[in-house]
């Protein structure tokens, strides 16, 4: 997607507006999960992450994700996971942004959720196996990061495709 030009006005709104919707979305609509090992959760914080790096760029997704997810880790109780987050979730959202730059197609957006779904995967796996001293353990947040990406995807896809006719 071509984004556009803003001032720095509308780049302070827009990277405040969604760093307030990712830990909004972290936050207040997440299921915990019984089955990892530090419980993990599954939230719909990446649908606003995706939104705002489609539609606003590879610098304002890594922003919105690295400090919206990484602020819900110190105030929700993850402290301990909070600079994992900043830096994986923040590849996740320049990732993103890079990959449907040149338009929001399919085939970029698919290529874009294959990444961010890699980027999560091997980067909490890492994070988790260096906290718990286990690389076996980290196994089981594996198919939990998948779904997150997925529901995500499948929902911010439209979301984003019906903003992009009213901008």
């Amino acid at each position: 997607m071509k984004t556009q030009t803003y001032t720095k006005t509308q780049q302070l709104t827009y990277g405040a507006l969604g760093v307030a919707l990712v830990f909004i979305c972290t936050a207040f609509i997440n299921i915990r999960l019984p089955l990892a090992a530090n419980g993990g959760l599954i939230h719909l914080g990446n649908v606003p992450l995706f939104i705002f790096a489609l539609h606003y760029g590879r610098w304002n997704g890594a922003l919105v994700g690295a400090v919206g997810m990484s602020l819900f880790d110190v105030v929700g109780g993850w402290f301990l996971w909070a600079p994992f987050t900043f830096v994986i979730v923040g590849l996740i959202g320049y990732a993103v942004g890079f990959i449907c730059e040149k338009g929001l197609t399919i085939t970029n957006y698919c290529v874009a959720m294959v990444v961010a779904v890699l980027i999560k995967t091997v980067g909490y796996y890492g994070a988790e196996g260096l906290i718990y001293s286990n690389w076996l353990l980290p196994l089981g947040s594996i198919p939990g990061n998948i779904i997150q990406i997925l529901i995500a995807a499948l929902i911010a896809f439209p979301l984003a495709k019906k903003i992009e006719k009213i901008r």
